[in-house]
């Protein structure tokens, strides 16, 4: 599976933005998908991850109620609506798929390349 992340940029504090991930291959609805981030100086931490249904989602107590984790199975496409938003969530931001089952570890078996968010103040 190869996933591209998009969307990330420049945002307000309070603003919103919307990050994609698309993924190749016939097998996306098989994975769950997560998003994790990470902040310059800082490890990377787990944000949010959804089953592969779409039924079950999971988030970091740090976002939770301000981001939304979705899929579009038919369309091998997972989003992260950031609403919201924090300078202490500036980051860059990965999606990775995980065979097995939800979980907030970084135990995934594919990453994207990263996409950018920066909030200002």
């Amino acid at each position: 599976v190869q996933l591209q992340a998009s969307g990330g940029g420049l945002v307000q504090a309070g603003g919103s933005l919307r990050l994609s991930c698309a993924a190749s291959g016939r097998t996306f609805s098989s994975y769950v998908m997560g998003w994790f981030r990470q902040a310059p100086g800082r490890e990377r931490e787990f944000v949010a991850a959804i089953s592969w249904s779409g039924v079950s989602t999971y988030y970091a107590d740090s976002v939770k109620g301000r981001f939304t984790i979705s899929r579009d199975n038919a369309k091998n496409t997972v989003h992260l609506q950031m609403n919201s938003l924090k300078p202490e969530d500036t980051a860059v931001y990965y999606c990775a798929a995980r065979s097995g089952p939800p979980t907030r570890g970084d135990m995934y078996d594919f990453w994207g390349q990263g996409t950018l968010v920066t909030v200002s103040s």
